[in-house]
């Protein structure tokens, strides 16, 4: 189902309220080649709207693997999980940033099945991570 866009206004709430990064993989999009979108938590499909509560600021490369998704299996346990929720959860409680600072570590289920589901170690990421870290801009 293909809805109409998100208003620029709300975009632009999105944007600031997540401080120009992308609330997975925590890229920032000055740094981006795509656009970042509002990224709706709970999809169109599933019954989620355009009201800010429910979106996220994310890269298109996040936006893209999570799609439909809510849920995904802990990679260690196998159990099927809810996704990491922006509005409802903080991400330093699912999250951490390796000794490098260039992988990001899932701290509980939601996380590890976040980090898996979103590909939030892909190999871009990682590379751009490197340079972001050389430049002073990361993490």
């Amino acid at each position: 189902m293909k809805g109409k866009a998100v208003s620029r206004p709300v975009r632009r709430m999105v944007r600031e309220r997540a401080a120009g990064f992308c609330e997975y993989c925590r890229l920032p999009d000055l740094f981006s080649s795509s656009p970042f979108v509002c990224e709706h938590i709970l999809p169109r499909v599933k019954g989620g709207s355009d009201d800010p509560s429910e979106l996220a600021w994310a890269c298109a490369a996040c936006n893209n693997h999570k799609y439909t998704k809510t849920h995904a299996r802990d990679p260690r346990t196998g159990k099927l999980v809810p996704l990491f929720n922006p509005r409802r959860q903080q991400w330093s409680k699912h999250f951490e940033w390796s000794a490098d600072s260039l992988l990001i570590i899932g701290r509980t289920a939601t996380g590890r099945a976040t980090v898996e589901a979103l590909h939030l170690n892909r190999q871009s990421l990682i590379n751009l991570r490197r340079a972001l870290r050389a430049i002073g801009e990361h993490p």
